[in-house]
């Protein structure tokens, strides 16, 4: 991660044309909260369990094999586990909620994150003079303040830009506020035999384990609800009818400009449908059919959408009691040094119990997309009917050099994405006007794992108790852990640890107390 001091150099020194004529630069700017030294020994524990899986080659080793005693101790009021449980934590160190059990941290509630990002934009206004946009703010080009990031989009001439390497104390980070298009996905022509056979369901989701897990446990997802940041959706489909809890969408600065659904494109829909669709096809498309749905139209069709867009769709989402979030979308980062325009956002979402699930990206071997490249999002990537990883699916080793979180002797941090693959190539789901399509595309895998974290917390019965600041992490470990295994062993750059497979996510889930 650059400082603020080099990411505003960078972005001087790549001016367009149309910032040269307007002298207007369209950013991300967000403000120092204390988060990372609120929030340090966490984090350092988090660290420590990725750093210690770039060594661990059986994937069920992240399982935290302590039984009982980390339901029980992570059931109760205070959340800190007991004397026993911190010596069995300690021996699971692959483990992101073992790891993160023994650190002290009180939960937070959404209103402490945002009054925490307010109270710094107030004291970065009174003793710089800079003027953020508030959530009151309408004025053309202006933009609500991402409380979730502790940030806002800003227009700003030269100068100004420049003046902000002054006041690097009071910043986090600026960034460019990026535009982002629809994902590329392909429709295949011919579909294989297997494809073709699997008359229950798309194929995808009777090899992940969910039709046997629907029957096995007799859960599909009732009582969750899972957002979806994407084009949108068509809300009238058979399939998703009744489905649509809340809806919202948001302009290029941010703005939440609409709460009637609508889909810009078809990829929203579709994503919808591999998350909560039912069977009116006669096949059954969504992983969790019974869960409920929160969709933010932050991606506008052909017209694309912005970094700011998803920011405050990711702040929307937090305040729509989610149980994860799907982001099918990103932008394609060639760089393994990761910026973190995404990384609060989601740190907050993790430690209000919340995943964020996130495509890993179609351009290749050795690609990414932000926010997928993150270190704490949860990183998909795609697999055939065959189990062989798509041509297309991204993955590398990305680089953290610097961090107010990560022990420096830990420095440079590398490590590696996709955390975990899905099917993502001939994938059958509902498109507008009560249609069906089959897509390729990593958008169209990650779907399967953000359903699959609502069928794992309607199949449990202590799940949903556990304190949110190891729900998450928990959650990413029963997924990542149950998985069959492919590619190398461990965590390789195209299959992460393997292939989704919630019946046995499930089964590990019940074993240790859940």
């Amino acid at each position: 991660m650059k400082t603020v001091k080099q990411n505003i150099e960078e972005i001087l020194d790549t001016t367009t044309d149309q910032e040269d004529s307007d002298q207007k630069y369209d950013v991300i700017v967000q403000v120092d909260t204390g988060f990372e030294k609120a929030h340090r020994n966490l984090m350092e524990r988090a660290v420590e369990a990725i750093r210690n899986r770039g060594i661990v080659v059986e994937p069920r080793d992240i399982i935290p094999a302590v039984g009982d005693a980390f339901a029980s101790s992570l059931k109760s009021a205070s959340g800190k586990p007991t004397a026993s449980a911190k010596r069995r934590f300690r021996t699971q160190r692959s483990s992101l909620a073992a790891q993160t059990a023994l650190a002290s941290l009180k939960g937070l509630a959404a209103k402490q994150i945002a009054q925490q990002s307010n109270n710094a934009l107030k004291i970065l206004h009174k003793r710089r003079g800079f003027t953020v946009p508030t959530s009151k703010t309408k004025a053309e080009g202006r933009s609500a303040y991402f409380w979730s990031s502790a940030s806002a989009r800003a227009l700003l001439s030269r100068d100004e830009l420049a003046n902000l390497m002054d006041i690097d104390g009071d910043l986090a980070t600026v960034h460019r506020n990026r535009r982002l298009r629809v994902p590329n996905i392909s429709e295949p022509q011919r579909l294989p035999e297997n494809v073709q056979d699997s008359k229950a369901s798309p194929w995808g989701i009777s090899a992940t384990g969910a039709l046997a897990a629907w029957g096995a446990y007799g859960a599909r997802g009732a009582g969750t609800r899972v957002a979806v940041l994407d084009t949108g959706v068509d809300a009238t489909h058979p399939d998703l009818a009744g489905k649509v809890a809340t809806f919202a969408e948001f302009d290029g600065s941010g703005q939440l400009i609409s709460n009637a659904p609508r889909d810009s494109d078809r990829h929203g829909t579709h994503v919808c449908g591999t998350i909560a669709g039912g069977n009116n096809s006669g096949r059954w498309i969504g992983m969790a059919p019974d869960a409920e749905l929160a969709v933010a139209l932050v991606l506008d069709g052909a017209i694309g959408g912005t970094d700011a867009q998803v920011l405050a769709g990711i702040d929307w989402a937090l305040n729509q009691n989610v149980h994860a979030i799907n982001m099918s979308l990103g932008g394609l980062s060639l760089n393994p040094i990761v910026q973190n325009t995404y990384h609060q956002a989601i740190v907050n979402a993790l430690l209000l119990g919340i995943p964020v699930v996130t495509a890993i990206g179609n351009d290749g071997h050795q690609t990414t997309g932000l926010p997928g490249a993150d270190l704490f999002a949860f990183a998909v990537g795609a697999t055939d009917v065959t189990d062989n990883v798509a041509g297309f699916s991204g993955g590398r080793t990305q680089v953290i050099t610097s961090s107010p979180f990560i022990n420096p002797g830990f420095l440079p941090l590398p490590y590696s994405k996709p955390e975990i693959s899905a099917p993502g190539v001939a994938v059958t789901s509902c498109v507008p006007g009560n249609d069906y399509a089959t897509f390729n595309g990593t958008s169209m895998a990650t779907p399967h794992v953000a359903g699959a974290v609502a069928l794992l917390l309607s199949a449990t019965a202590n799940m949903i108790n556990v304190p949110a600041q190891q729900r998450a992490f928990l959650i990413q470990d029963l997924l990542t852990g149950s998985v069959e295994k492919l590619g190398e062993s461990g965590q390789d750059h195209r299959y992460g640890f393997g292939r989704l497979d919630i019946l046995s996510a499930v089964g590990h889930a019940r074993e240790q107390g859940f």
